[in-house]
């Protein structure tokens, strides 16, 4: 299947069916830790990426041909190859997949579009939202995730305060830690005022652990990650 991935069975989400906007990887940014490997070519203009009647095609065809793992799902994740909301039929194909299945949904995003209230109205409908945020300082942003030209840090937090307003469900906000780059203690303090504004209902720490697409991208170590915890608060979570 091109846009149909997993289950996946992960601490967080428990037993999940993935679901890709793309069919390649699409993203405005070329994050140093990302799996995928590196983004050939980044763009920013929302577009309709794939035809979204395949998506709904391949997932009904997964769920007729495997009932009992379909029985065992707690979601539908939404993020896939890239950047999920870089798709302008997001809204649509989370209000198909509602009336064909009854799990909850998930998105998982880069937050970087999450300035434009289209966006942000697209997605009031899914059970959870897990948006990143690495860095509050414009030089760490740029060499962590390395964006579009663009992408705007200052919109992306402006939409993730907007965005919890707006939305009823759940947002677990996830941070990757590199070591050496955005673990600075002072930056973790910045990034503790910026997540109070947010006011997500978990916030999740990670750290890289797989191959990335730089080889010297290092984890922080357990002692540095359980310090950072304690800063950010009793919502902070290493996963």
């Amino acid at each position: 299947m091109k846009y149909i991935y997993g289950p996946i069975k992960s601490r967080r989400l428990g037993l999940s069916l993935g679901l890709s906007l793309s069919s390649d990887k699409t993203c405005n940014l070329d994050c140093v830790y990302c799996q995928w490997g590196k983004t050939e070519k980044k763009v920013f203009q929302r577009n309709k990426y794939v035809n979204i009647d395949e998506i709904i095609k391949e997932l009904e065809s997964w769920l007729d041909e495997n009932f009992k793992k379909a029985k065992k799902l707690k979601f539908l994740t939404i993020s896939g190859l890239g950047e999920p909301t870089l798709h302008t039929q997001i809204g649509e194909l989370i209000n198909r997949v509602r009336k064909i299945t009854n799990y909850k949904i998930a998105v998982i995003t880069n937050s970087t579009l999450l300035g434009d209230p289209f966006v942000r109205k697209a997605l009031l409908d899914v059970d959870l939202i897990v948006p990143s945020l690495d860095a509050v300082d414009e030089k760490i942003f740029k060499q962590v995730d390395r964006p579009h030209a663009d992408v705007n840090l200052n919109e992306i937090i402006a939409g993730l305060i907007a965005l919890r307003k707006e939305f009823h469900g759940k947002i677990w906000l996830e941070i990757m830690l590199i070591s050496g780059v955005n673990d600075d203690i002072r930056h973790i303090k910045k990034l503790k005022k910026i997540i109070q504004l947010i006011s997500p209902d978990r916030i999740q720490l990670n750290s890289p652990v797989r191959a990335t697409t730089e080889k010297d991208v290092l984890p922080v170590g357990k002692t540095k990650l359980e310090k950072i915890k304690k800063i950010l608060g009793n919502k902070a979570e290493i996963i």
